[in-house]
């Protein structure tokens, strides 16, 4: 599978990513639009989305990218988009690995999109992943620490396994603890597209919204 070369590439940068500002002038540009694909979960993106994206959360991009990527080829430029960036370059991981090779990854996620003044779809707010990993890692950490120092030094062992997997995760690009949280009720409330919708829509170019 080969890939065409792409307007975006003047606009990205040379690990991969490209910035809101660049990402909104293509958006409301004369050239070709870009094809925008939030990989988060259904409650994130139900939360706030980039105006014309299209909805494919990560565990589907993961298990479809052959597919996806066919839909992908002839030189509109795609951009890829998450929270804060780790979902979307392992994103972008995946179809290049299928041999797509001219996905961006949008630099800082839809904070920086929303901050930069791109146009934006709002629904009800919801606690993004990586903010939900860090309060219970923190929680746990403290909590290891003070059963450790009140109950039984043993304890402090949970800190120490804490930190050794967010470690790993860094190493390893993943997050066991996120997707373990990705199935608790409350991100569950918002049901994920089926595999089948999330790569029809890319394939017609009919964005949710």
């Amino acid at each position: 599978m080969t890939s065409a070369a792409t307007s975006a590439a003047p606009t990205a940068t040379e690990d991969g990513t490209i910035t809101s500002d660049a990402l909104a002038t293509l958006i409301a540009g004369p050239s070709p639009s870009p094809l925008v694909l939030d990989v988060r979960s259904a409650a994130e993106y139900n939360a706030i989305h980039i105006r014309g994206s299209y909805h494919v959360p990560l565990p589907t991009l993961a298990e479809h990218t052959e597919e996806l990527a066919a839909h992908l080829e002839g030189g509109d430029p795609v951009v890829l988009v998450c929270q804060s960036g780790v979902r979307a370059e392992q994103a972008r991981r995946h179809l290049a690995a299928v041999g797509l090779s001219h996905a961006r990854v949008l630099a800082g996620g839809m904070p920086a999109y929303d901050a930069a003044g791109g146009g934006i779809v709002r629904g009800r707010r919801a606690w993004a992943l990586e903010r939900q990993v860090r309060l219970v890692a923190g929680a746990l950490v403290v909590t290891g620490l003070a059963a450790g120092r009140f109950i039984s030094p043993k304890t402090r062992l949970l800190a120490a396994g804490i930190g050794t997997g967010l470690s790993v995760s860094a190493l390893t690009d993943t997050c066991a603890m996120g997707a373990a949280l990705a199935r608790l009720p409350w991100n569950r409330e918002h049901a994920e597209p089926t595999a089948s919708a999330a790569l029809d829509r890319v394939a017609r170019r009919t964005p949710k919204g």
